[in-house]
């Protein structure tokens, strides 16, 4: 297969209808038959006798019927090659039945049909977005084509006795030779990315719910048999989406039945196959002894994902890949405000922006920068990425903001109005929103989704004590990337307060047309703006883009005690969070930039004041718990290294250490008293209240085990004795620490040992054994990963299993995986040339890691390019893999 670039410009409509799909599916154990019969009709506008293309490849043609009579390729009616079948002069409107051989007991890629493992009897499972149904069967693989799907499925009834598909059950039955069928049919037109299969010998747990108008609906989840105590949670967190996304957007579910299977053999997170999603275990799997509170959230985000999806996705879906933020960034959205509702908001806020920040707004300053939508690209799988999800969920959020919850709403309801049951574009969200509160969105639709980078905005103020008038002044900038030398100026929503001496929020006055006063906005549309606010009786300290109102950076010339004072007093949780970011950040680089001149690190004493007064304020109950732990926590060093002109990722660490070493010795009493006061062996419950106490008990023996003494080491063993087996959040946060402990040696190996020994047969668990001792910073990590890899509890085949391991050495272990001496990059370029051959999606995603070398001091940079031309000189590579260093090296 070559790999073309395609443009978004270059989209045409596809010229037939498919007025229906059947789909008849024969799984044996060594190959599986499909059979397919579609009836095709031309649209008006093209001619009689277009050619018919069908995607298709990684398949076996067998027979082809036209109009019933089969036809081949010797006589003219068809050609074939890797990529597609064209059918040639087909007549206006007729039936067309192709016949394929497909071996899902070999495809490794984990993309189209395939089987979770070689191993007979194993579960059958399907992944089909972006571009995997083309492996099953020759079809338009495009998201532009909707049609009904009806599907049979035919197999052994002993080894899969479940067989699943789209929509309703219509149809089963036993066969002989002890094989069973069953006929699913789907009443709602939907694209071939969303169509689903599933066989497999499972535990079905389900439940029901009852929708706003008086529908049961069908709640099933199938998971092996000894994971069906773990998933009432994720029932629980299913049925409260669905109530959500009724109670919120008045969208009611609109099948008989919805279904989930939970397999560690996935690619991603889940996918949204309408009626039928397919979950990667993490998400869908939950209780005490086993999942972390982090895994709890995690179940319970993914879980509204998926199903918000069932209308943001799949009643109304994308024309075509460009436009994937259309489903990906406005579900995103919603399923952080469900997860907010349902936990604590301002930390939620906080957590997303964080993960903005580390993993967003780099890919925004390196080689694969693009906007939310994407104008051209090579290889599809290589743009579900940050940029499209994350950064595509705040482009939204500003929508939301800018208009408000009730304005939103009236949009969503006049999008669906409009498109439901169509394929559309991010200019056809964008128009209802606008249409529906008579807003303007031009700029902001022409900037952010078609420019690429992160705004960088340079903030000042004054104050005219005789004229009472405070003036705010902005100005705007995006740096270049790849073909986008200069930017327009973007229009963004600014949320404003301005904080008196006393710590209270002032009335905003000003009289600019481009200040929205219910809303305590400004819209900044322009490179340079001013904004005067009047009757300000004394001088304030304003507080910038309040809930994070716009992703951008912001330089703004604050005091160190200007920030402690806003962290004590602002209104605004996330500025309060960020004011204390604000300053490690700057503490952490001026530690580097002293050390890089010639002088010694310091730690400035005005970092442990504010820590102090953390602490004081959530003993006293005048913080929330999560709140403080997320206020407790330190920028990594890859976050404050992308803010400085150089990245030195050995002097950030070493910087970000010494500054938990030194609140760890100042506050030792403090930290020590407040771990004692939080620590509860009482049952696990799983609640915002209960989530923050654990928190804070955790974020405080993460410090004190920095001590150079055994108290913390005693702490955490106790606590991983009292709660291994009972509360994974407790037992594991005890085991993280003792592995990256200096003065754990003894406690380290004991209490890994008894985590394998516990949770020895389970796959899930083990993924976390596996990954605290793949990012552990310790000098032998890399000698440990490579152990890690011949492990039984280790399974190349498992993308799981490889993300615990590689990635967390490649992401989470900074110090090893950027030693000096190169032995971790090439290590990582190795593996990832091996692994393209098995997986290139997985692969192309760990390429990642070696993309910003350009950013790096020299040494790096010169070892992190020659691991990207090591994979690049290695060979036939996959195009996943190939795009992203081509890329990286231009």
């Amino acid at each position: 297969m070559t790999n073309t670039a395609t443009k978004r410009s270059d989209y045409k409509p596809f010229p037939y209808k498919v007025k229906r799909l059947h789909l008849d599916f024969d799984l044996q154990d060594n190959q599986t038959i499909v059979t397919s019969t579609a009836i095709y009709s031309l649209k008006k506008d093209f001619e009689v006798g277009t050619d018919l293309i069908l995607d298709g490849h990684d398949m076996k043609l067998l027979q082809v019927w036209l109009q019933g009579d089969m036809v081949y390729e010797q006589d003219g009616s068809y050609t074939i090659d890797d990529k597609k079948m064209v059918l040639k002069n087909p007549p206006r409107s007729f039936k067309l039945i192709v016949k394929t051989e497909i071996h899902p007991e070999t495809n490794t890629s984990l993309e189209g049909l395939y089987r979770e493992s070689p191993d007979v009897g194993s579960t059958f499972c399907t992944q089909c977005e972006a571009m995997g149904f083309r492996k099953i069967t020759y079809y338009p693989d495009r998201p532009d084509v909707l049609t009904k799907f009806t599907t049979r499925i035919e197999a052994d009834k002993k080894k899969y006795p479940y067989i699943l598909s789209n929509g309703n059950k219509v149809d089963s039955g036993d066969l002989s030779d002890g094989r069973h069928f069953a006929t699913w049919e789907d009443p709602w037109n939907k694209p071939s990315y969303l169509f689903a299969l599933v066989a497999g010998n499972l535990t079905l747990v389900s439940d029901t719910y009852t929708t706003a108008d008086g529908r049961k609906v069908g709640l099933e989840m199938y998971v092996e048999a000894h994971n069906a105590d773990k998933v009432d949670f994720a029932l629980k967190s299913l049925q409260e989406s669905m109530k959500w996304d009724e109670d919120t957007f008045g969208l009611i579910y609109d099948l008989d039945v919805y279904m989930i299977l939970a397999t560690d053999s996935f690619n991603m997170g889940a996918m949204e196959n309408k009626g039928l999603n397919v979950f990667n275990s993490k998400y869908v799997l939950a209780d005490p002894a086993t999942t972390t509170d982090s895994g709890y959230e995690g179940v319970e985000g993914v879980i509204g994902h998926e199903y918000f999806h069932n209308w943001t996705g799949n009643r109304v879906t994308c024309r075509d890949w460009f436009q994937l933020t259309l489903k990906e960034g406005l579900t995103v959205f919603r399923d952080q405000e469900f997860s907010s509702d349902m936990q604590s908001r301002p930390v939620k806020r906080i957590q997303e922006v964080r993960g903005l920040r580390n993993g967003q707004f780099s890919e925004d300053a390196g080689p694969m920068a693009h906007p939310i939508r994407p104008e051209l690209v090579k290889e599809m799988n290589n743009f579900y990425t940050s940029t499209v999800y994350s950064k595509g969920a705040e482009v939204i959020r500003m929508i939301h903001t800018m208009l408000g919850a009730e304005g939103f709403r009236k949009g969503m309801d006049l999008y669906f109005k409009r498109h439901d049951g169509d394929a559309v574009t991010c200019e056809d969200f964008v128009a209802a929103m606008a249409d529906a509160n008579d807003f303007d969105l031009t700029q902001f639709m022409a900037t952010w989704y078609f420019q690429a980078g992160t705004p960088e905005i340079d903030i000042s103020w004054e104050y005219n004590p005789i004229e009472k008038t405070f003036t705010l002044k902005v100005k705007q900038c995006c740096k270049p990337t790849l073909g986008q030398n200069t930017k327009k100026p973007f229009h963004m929503p600014l949320v404003l307060g301005l904080v008196d001496s006393s710590g209270n929020d002032m009335k905003l006055e000003s009289g600019d047309d481009a200040f929205d006063a219910d809303k305590s906005l400004l819209h900044i549309t322009k490179r340079s703006q001013s904004f005067v606010f009047h009757n300000v009786k004394s001088e304030p300290l304003p507080s910038l883009f309040r809930g994070f109102s716009a992703p951008v950076k912001v330089e703004a010339p604050y005091t160190t005690d200007e920030l402690l004072f806003l962290m004590k007093h602002d209104s605004d949780d996330f500025n309060r969070y960020d004011a204390g970011n604000s300053i490690a950040v700057e503490l952490i680089k001026t530690m580097v930039n002293t050390e890089s001149t010639g002088g010694k690190m310091q730690v400035d004493k005005r970092i442990i004041s504010a820590f102090y007064n953390i602490i004081k304020n959530v003993q006293s109950g005048n913080m929330d718990k999560a709140m403080a732990a997320e206020m407790m926590s330190l920028p990594s060093a890859s976050f404050v290294g992308e803010l400085m002109p150089e990245i030195n990722i050995g002097l950030l660490q070493k910087a970000r250490n010494m500054v938990r070493k030194e609140i760890a010795s100042q506050l030792k009493p403090e930290l020590i008293r407040l771990y004692g006061v939080n620590n509860n062996t009482s049952d696990y419950v799983f609640t915002p209240a209960e989530v923050g106490r654990r928190a804070v008990q955790n974020a405080c023996l993460s410090y004190l085990l920095e001590l150079p003494t055994t108290e913390g080491v005693g702490l955490a063993v106790h606590q991983f004795n009292n709660s291994h087996g009972s509360n994974m959040t407790d037992s594991y946060s005890a085991l993280a620490g003792l592995v990256n402990c200096d003065v754990a040696v003894t406690e380290k190996g004991t209490v890994l040992d008894a985590f394998y020994e516990t949770w020895k047969n389970d796959t899930d668990v083990l993924d976390k054994w596996l990954s605290v001792q793949a990012s552990a910073q310790t000098p032998n990590t890399l000698d440990v990963v490579k152990t890690l890899l011949k492990h039984p509890a280790y399974n190349q085949t498992k993308p799981n299993k490889v993300r615990s391991v590689i990635g967390g050495f490649c992401m989470s272990g900074a110090e090893n995986f950027h030693n000096l001496d190169g032995s971790g990059y090439d290590f990582v370029a190795d593996f990832i040339i091996g692994y393209d051959k098995l997986n290139p999606q997985v692969a192309a995603r760990l390429v990642g890691v070696l993309l910003r070398w350009k950013r790096m001091d020299s040494v790096r940079a010169s070892l992190m390019k020659n691991a990207l031309e090591k994979i690049q000189n290695s060979g036939k590579l996959s195009p996943n893999v190939s795009e992203i260093v081509e890329k990286g090296l231009a």
